[in-house]
């Protein structure tokens, strides 16, 4: 049984739809898991207070709100170096004391990277208020060009 010319297109243009309806299928689904909305977290997040505004009555200052005893504890359970640390005596014997300075050189070096990270997080933050400073003043001009 051999195929005729015909038909051999005909298979061949089924098959070349079929692998494209396949890469399709998944350029959609890539693109469609890439648009659903990443969870952020607070440490994602950058917080950025408005100017206060001209209107505004310099004489009543908002109220600052006093961090709660359960926030108090939540931040110390959480640090990094805790106060005991610190106060902590040497250990006499050799190896737990290089043990205790490697830990504590371990905790610096986390510290070191936590700031520097901080720091790089500024400097873009910084960056991004300018730039969008720079689109504000852009889209003013836009808008009194406009009639």
């Amino acid at each position: 049984m051999s195929i005729e010319p015909r038909e051999s297109s005909k298979l061949l243009m089924g098959i070349i739809g079929g692998l494209i309806a396949v890469v399709a299928l998944v350029v959609a689904y890539q693109w469609w898991n890439s648009a659903a909305p990443q969870e952020t977290t607070e440490h994602d997040m950058v917080h950025v207070t408005p100017p206060p505004s001209k209107t505004a009555e310099p004489s009543n200052p908002a109220p600052v709100a006093e961090p709660t005893p359960e926030a108090v504890q939540a931040i110390e359970e959480n640090a990094l170096v805790k106060e005991e640390i610190l106060k902590a005596p040497v250990p006499e014997n050799p190896a737990l004391a290089k043990e205790e300075v490697s830990r504590l050189e371990d905790i610096q070096a986390q510290l070191y990277e936590q700031k520097s990270t901080l720091a790089a997080q500024h400097k873009d933050a910084d960056e991004l208020i300018k730039l969008k400073e720079e689109q504000i003043k852009l889209l003013e001009a836009q808008l009194a060009e406009k009639p």
